[in-house]
């Protein structure tokens, strides 16, 4: 869950919404210049795009996959006078994005990972636990819906999803129920799923929805939102010119272990590697961290937004080393694993 979508008020023409999450850390780290040139991968309703565009003559790449997102931020685009592009596409094909804009080198990306506070406080759109509504999950409002993941694919394939993606136990009892109670009639809306995963997962006290971690297992299923991370890094590092800086904000613990991990490694940083991935000899580092570890919000900010208490940022520097070829270790991390189950738990 994002705050990407909450505009600065009064920020060159942004809508006066709350402001992002981590926003001044994000800015810090980023530092902005008058005539830089920047890429925002997650627009949402221009939060960090706005305040940008706040310092004289910087001109962003602003991405969105969403139409919606798209559409409202036209106003942005007119009081920016020129200097903001906005462009419809995942922000794993941030490369080609820039490049139609005719850009091959940027001073800064900045990501914010996952689903925009607008999409899910949108019922229709299916994120929702607290608004009934259909099985959507879709940000760009095309492709496969969380409709069809859950009442077309087999038991085994829906265990793995719920496991890996959304780090539920009961993940074997979740995807043994959907089955069995699709048989009788298709699960239409997001009450139904949330209901039917709340009989089999046990509520912890003070705690989220029971459904929460199923829910999240979905929705990066059904938008390959682990992938579209692992190829947006590799992007940034051959976009970015050298001193640029890359800004990645995540929300739980798969993402960030794959911006940890990238970084990691491609700022020499990450030991030995395994036998079967050995580290890379010889290479230079492509990018100096600027974080040490990750960055969480203030709790002045978590009581302001409590969206933002599972934020992390981390930021990482260029350096004129040639960009790397990908990193497997890095996108394996992005994919479900062959069929691997564990006997306990699921």
């Amino acid at each position: 869950m994002t705050g990407r979508d909450d505009g600065p008020a009064g920020v060159a023409g942004g809508p006066a919404r709350h402001v992002p999450v981590l926003l001044g850390e994000v800015l810090a780290a980023l530092a902005p210049r008058d005539g830089g040139l920047y890429l925002d991968g997650t627009f949402g309703a221009g939060g960090y795009t706005s305040a940008i565009l706040a310092v004289p003559g910087a001109r962003v790449i602003a991405l969105d996959r969403d139409p919606d997102a798209i559409a409202a931020g036209a106003p942005l685009v007119a009081a920016a006078g020129g200097r903001l592009a906005l462009v419809e596409t995942v922000f794993g094909a941030m490369e080609a994005a820039a490049r139609g804009q005719g850009a091959d080198r940027l001073d800064g990306v900045v990501l914010d990972i996952g689903v925009s506070s607008m999409q899910i406080d949108e019922g229709e759109r299916g994120f929702s636990l607290r608004f009934d509504g259909p099985l959507d999950m879709r940000m760009a409002q095309a492709g496969e819906s969380a409709d069809e993941v859950v009442n077309t694919a087999d038991e085994a394939l829906l265990a793995d999803i719920i496991y890996n993606f959304g780090e539920e136990r009961r993940a074997r009892a979740v995807a043994r129920a959907i089955v069995e109670r699709r048989a009788a009639a298709p699960i239409a809306t997001t009450k139904e799923l949330a209901d039917l995963v709340a009989s089999v997962v046990w509520a912890e006290p003070h705690g989220p929805h029971p459904a929460t971690r199923t829910f999240q297992a979905l929705r990066i299923y059904v938008n390959d939102e682990l992938g579209e991370l692992a190829r947006a890094l590799h992007a940034a590092e051959r976009l970015l010119r050298p001193g640029g800086r890359l800004a990645v904000v995540t929300f739980h613990s798969l993402e960030d272990r794959i911006v940890k991990q990238f970084l990691a490694r491609r700022a020499g940083r990450a030991g030995g590697g395994s036998r079967h991935l050995p580290e890379e000899a010889g290479e230079a580092p492509t990018f100096r961290l600027v974080t040490r570890g990750a960055v969480a919000p203030s709790e002045a900010e978590c009581r302001a937004n409590p969206r933002a208490r599972s934020a992390k940022l981390r930021a990482a520097e260029r350096t004129d080393a040639p960009a790397r070829e990908e990193d497997e270790s890095v996108m394996s991390l992005a994919t479900l694993p062959e069929r691997r189950f564990r006997k306990r738990g699921r």
